[in-house]
């Protein structure tokens, strides 16, 4: 059962910009099958745009086969009013891969990076090397889905921690 394939989807939740990763994990193996953003039109009231990050997530999912989900947890901004419109963001995305009947595991974003990076506070630049030298079929990728494929390879290598502490 620990080789058995498994397709992951990671999720780097945002309001403007939510990046989303699919890879398959098979034992300690990562292959890449596919990543990209979700942008919900910008002028539209809130309630449709966390209505299209829900739908286009949960399409994502249906889309790709996922069989677990991994999301990455809410920092705490400097704005209020930002924190709270990526907790709505958050949430939507996270209901998305819930309702199709996947867990969904949450990492902080520091350990995200630690399991990618090696460094708690790595930057973007730092994580979209990494991901083209763990992914390396996938490509140039862009900083909102290189974010997204990280929570996914740090979900593959944490589930069965994961599972145990649920």
């Amino acid at each position: 059962m620990a080789n058995e394939p498994t397709r992951i989807l990671g999720l780097d939740p945002g309001l403007r910009r939510t990046g989303w990763g699919v890879i398959v994990a098979e034992g300690s193996r990562l292959r890449w099958i596919a990543h990209g953003v979700v942008a919900p039109p910008e002028a539209a009231p809130l309630a449709e745009r966390l209505l299209h990050l829900m739908e286009a997530v949960s399409a994502i999912c249906a889309d790709h086969g996922c069989d677990e989900a991994a999301i990455e947890e809410v920092f705490v901004n400097v704005n209020p009013a930002s924190t709270l419109k990526l907790g709505q963001a958050r949430g939507a995305v996270m209901l998305a891969p819930a309702r199709c009947g996947l867990s969904v595991a949450e990492y902080a974003p520091t350990l995200i990076k630690k399991a990618v990076v090696g460094a708690g506070h790595a930057d973007k630049a730092q994580i979209a090397f990494m991901i083209r030298r763990l992914l390396p079929a996938a490509g140039e990728v862009k900083a909102d889905a290189a974010d997204a494929l990280a929570v996914a390879i740090t979900h593959a290598h944490l589930r069965r921690l994961h599972r145990v502490a649920a």
